[in-house]
């Protein structure tokens, strides 16, 4: 039997979250120094949009989580 070609590798994306972000932050702050080559901007850039994309999905799943919990309802939060 012969094996299905291989899928495209998805980007690398970190494990979690939070190393996204950290990640993401410490990506901004080379991007800030303004001391990368025009093709490392580039590249930092499109990295950037990797992570915030991968960021934004995380929370957007974690709600979706949340509001089925809820059984839809989002309650507001009030510290005791």
């Amino acid at each position: 039997m012969s094996k299905a070609p291989p899928s495209p590798a998805a980007p690398d994306l970190p494990a979690t979250y939070e190393a996204a972000l950290q990640e993401l932050e410490q990506l901004l702050v080379q991007m800030e120094a303004g001391d990368l080559p025009l093709e490392q901007l580039l590249g930092g850039y499109r990295r950037g949009a990797e992570l915030l994309k991968y960021c934004r999905d995380k929370l957007e799943a974690v709600e979706d989580q949340i509001k089925v919990l809820d059984q839809g309802m989002l309650k507001t939060w009030t510290p005791e």
